[in-house]
C-alpha cells in the first residue's frame, strides 16, 4: 500500500468554502472544466497528477476535490484511497470523472463520493457539485477516533413488498433498517436522526419529491441539528432530462436509476453513509475541541485568577508588615514623645526646686562656716556646728546625684538635637549604662572595650535607644550573677558595637523571629516585644544591619554595625 505523504507534516489550512481542487491531466479538459466552474463563482486550484494534488494537500483542504480516474502515475481511485486514509482529509468530498461506465463501482469502492461521466451535460455537473458542497464541512484538525457501530437506514416506500427486498438486502450490507410506509411516519421516526434515508420516487400513497423536499427542511446547517444524507430512488427507471435536475433541487443528495437499483443503491449508499458518519465525526471532534479549548481558557483563566489572588496575598502581606512596621515605629515615636515629655516635665519640676535649693545650701553651708569660725573655741556649740557643715556637704552630694541624673536623662533623650550629629560613642554608652543601674546593681558587671574611634557621626536618641533595649533585655535574661561585655570597632568603612552577655542565649529556632514586632519570650505583661523590634528599624533607618549569634560564654551576641559618615 502507498504510504500517506501527509504523515508527520503540518496540518493543512482550511480552504474558503468555494475552493476546488481539479485533478486532470488534459490541459484541455482541465481549462474547460476551470473556466465552467470559475464562471460560477469558484476558486479553482489544478494539477496534473495524483502526486502533485498530495502535495497541494499538504497545503490546504479544499472544499472538493474533482479527479479525472485516469491519472498518469497514480490513478484517481488510489488518490480517493490516500485521501480517505489521512484523518486531515478524510472529510474532503471527492467527485470523480470518468466516461468508462464500469469503472463506477471501483471509484466509489475507493472512498469517492459520488460519480459523473465527462459527457454529462454542464448543468447536470454543477448541480452534483452543489449537492455534494451542500453538506460538506471542513476537516478538523486535531481529532481522536469513535466505536463502530451500523448505519442506520430510514426506507420510505408504500409498495410492501418492495420495501421487504430493499430493506432485506440493506441488512445483508450491515445497516440497521427502519421502514416506512408513507411521509407520517417517516417524518416521525426523525425523533432519532437516521444515517441516511431512502426515498422511492414511485410512490401511489404520496409523492417522493415533496418528501425530499420536507425531510430535506427537517435538516439542519453549519452543523446545527440532524444532517443525513437522502437518496432517491427512480423506480419506473425513466431518465428523462428534467428527472435528475428536479431531484436535486428537491434536496436529495443521489439518484439511483431503477435499472441498477440493487447493485448501485448497495454501492451509492455506502458511500453517503460512509460520508456521513465521518461528517458526524467530524462535528463530533469540533465539538471536543471546542470544549478543549473552552477547558484551556477556564484553566488559564483559574491560573490568573490564583496569580491575581496571589499577588494580591502577596501585596496584603507586604502591607500588613509595612502596617505592623509603621505601628511599631509609632510606639517607638510615641515612647520617645512620651520621654520627651516625661523628661520636659521632670526638668520643669525638678530643676526649680532642685536650684532653690542648690541656691540655700550654698548659703547654709557659707554661713555655717561663718558660724564654725566664731564657735569653734565653744566647747558646747563647736561639735554641732561641726556637724552640721558635714551634714550640708552631703547632701550637696546627694543634689549633685539628682542634678546628673536630670543631665544623663537630657543626654539620652537629646531633646535640644535632632539629626545626624557627631556623638561620642563611650559617653553615650556610658549614660545608658547610668539609667540602667537600677536594672543591673551589683549583680551584673559590665565590662567595657572602647576599641573604636570615640566619635560617630549617627543620631544620637535612637543610638542610646538601641544600646539600652539590648542591655537592658541582656540584664532580664541573666539570672543572679554575670556579665556585660559592650566592645566597639570600627573600620574606614563600618562602625560596629558588639554587646555580648552570659546569659542563656537566643534558641536557633527563635533567631529569625526575635526581630519580629510584638515577639517576645518573656512572660504575659513582663515585655511587649517591641524593643528589639525598634532597635532592628533604629539600625535600617541608619543604613546599618544588626544580627545576632551566641557569644564566646554561650550567651547572645548583637552585633550593630552602621556607615561611617564623615559629615551630620
Amino acid at each position: 500500500m502507498t504510504a500517506d505523504p501527509l504523515v508527520g507534516n503540518a496540518a493543512p489550512v482550511a480552504a474558503a468554502p468555494s475552493d476546488i481542487l481539479l485533478v486532470e491531466d488534459s490541459e484541455t479538459q482541465a481549462l474547460q472544466l476551470r473556466r465552467m466552474l470559475q464562471t460560477q463563482g469558484f476558486a479553482v486550484r489544478r494539477v496534473a497528477t495524483a502526486e502533485a494534488a498530495l502535495e497541494a494537500l499538504n497545503e490546504y483542504v479544499p472544499a472538493l476535490v474533482i479527479a479525472d480516474f485516469h491519472l498518469p502515475g497514480m490513478n484517481g481511485d488510489e488518490l480517493s484511497r490516500q485521501i480517505r486514509m489521512n484523518v486531515r482529509t478524510r472529510g474532503i468530498p471527492v467527485l470523480m470523472l470518468t466516461d468508462e461506465r464500469e469503472l463506477e463501482r471501483q471509484g466509489l469502492e475507493s472512498g469517492a463520493d459520488a460519480y459523473v461521466p465527462k459527457s454529462a451535460e454542464r448543468d447536470l455537473l454543477l448541480l452534483r457539485i452543489k449537492a455534494l458542497l451542500r453538506r460538506g464541512e471542513q476537516t478538523p484538525r486535531n481529532v481522536s477516533g469513535t466505536a463502530f457501530r451500523r448505519a442506520r437506514i430510514l426506507l420510505v416506500d408504500d409498495d410492501a413488498p418492495r420495501r421487504t427486498r430493499l430493506a432485506g438486502l440493506l441488512e445483508q450490507d450491515g445497516f440497521s433498517v427502519d421502514a416506512a410506509a408513507g411521509p407520517e411516519a417517516a417524518l416521525a421516526s426523525l425523533a432519532t436522526p437516521p444515517d441516511g434515508v431512502v426515498v422511492e420516487l414511485e410512490n401511489i400513497g404520496f409523492d417522493g419529491l415533496a418528501l425530499c423536499r420536507a425531510l430535506d427542511g427537517r435538516r439542519g446547517t453549519g452543523g446545527d441539528g440532524p444532517s443525513f444524507p437522502i437518496i432517491a430512488l427512480d423506480g419506473d427507471g425513466a431518465d428523462g432530462s428534467a428527472l435528475p435536475a428536479q431531484v436535486f433541487e428537491a434536496g436529495a443528495d443521489d439518484l439511483v436509476p431503477g435499472t441498477q437499483q440493487a447493485e448501485a443503491l448497495r454501492l451509492r449508499l455506502r458511500a453517503v453513509v460512509r460520508r456521513k458518519l465521518l461528517q458526524d465525526e467530524n462535528r463530533r471532534i469540533d465539538a471536543e475541541l471546542r470544549e478543549r479549548e473552552r477547558a484551556v481558557e477556564r484553566a488559564h483563566a483559574e491560573a490568573a485568577a490564583a496569580e491575581a489572588l496571589a499577588r494580591t496575598n502577596a501585596e496584603l502581606e507586604a502591607a500588613n508588615h509595612q502596617l505592623r512596621d509603621t505601628q511599631a515605629k509609632l510606639v517607638q515615636a510615641a515612647k520617645m514623645a512620651s520621654l520627651g515629655e516625661l523628661v520636659a516635665g521632670l526638668a520643669h519640676e525638678i530643676n526649680n526646686p532642685l536650684a532653690f535649693i542648690l541656691g540655700h545650701q550654698n548659703t547654709v553651708e557659707r554661713l555655717l562656716g561663718q558660724i564654725g569660725d566664731q564657735t569653734a573655741a565653744d566647747p558646747a556649740l563647736g561639735p554641732l556646728t561641726l556637724k552640721a557643715r558635714q551634714r550640708s556637704q552631703s547632701m550637696a552630694l546627694g543634689l549633685k546625684r539628682i542634678q546628673d541624673l536630670v543631665l544623663n536623662l537630657r543626654k539620652f533623650s537629646r531633646l535640644d538635637a535632632g539629626g545626624f550629629q557627631r556623638v561620642n560613642v563611650p559617653e553615650a554608652v556610658d549614660t545608658v549604662l547610668a539609667l540602667l543601674t537600677h536594672k543591673l546593681s551589683d549583680r551584673i558587671t559590665v565590662e567595657r572595650h572602647y576599641d573604636a574611634t570615640p566619635e560617630l557621626v549617627c543620631s544620637p536618641g535612637l543610638l542610646n535607644q538601641v544600646v539600652m533595649n539590648i542591655v537592658g533585655n541582656a540584664a532580664d535574661a541573666i539570672e543572679g550573677f554575670g556579665t556585660v561585655t559592650i566592645t566597639t570597632r570600627d573600620d574606614a568603612e563600618r562602625y560596629e558595637i558588639e554587646i555580648t552577655d552570659t546569659g542563656p542565649g537566643v534558641p536557633d529556632s527563635l533567631m529569625e523571629r526575635i526581630f519580629e514586632p510584638f515577639f517576645t519570650t518573656k512572660p504575659v505583661g513582663s515585655g511587649t516585644g517591641l524593643g528589639l523590634a525598634i532597635a532592628y528599624n533604629v539600625v535600617q533607618a541608619h543604613d546599618g544591619t544588626i544580627s545576632v549569634g551566641t557569644g564566646p560564654g554561650g550567651g547572645a551576641r548583637f552585633t550593630i554595625s552602621v556607615p561611617v559618615r564623615q559629615e551630620p
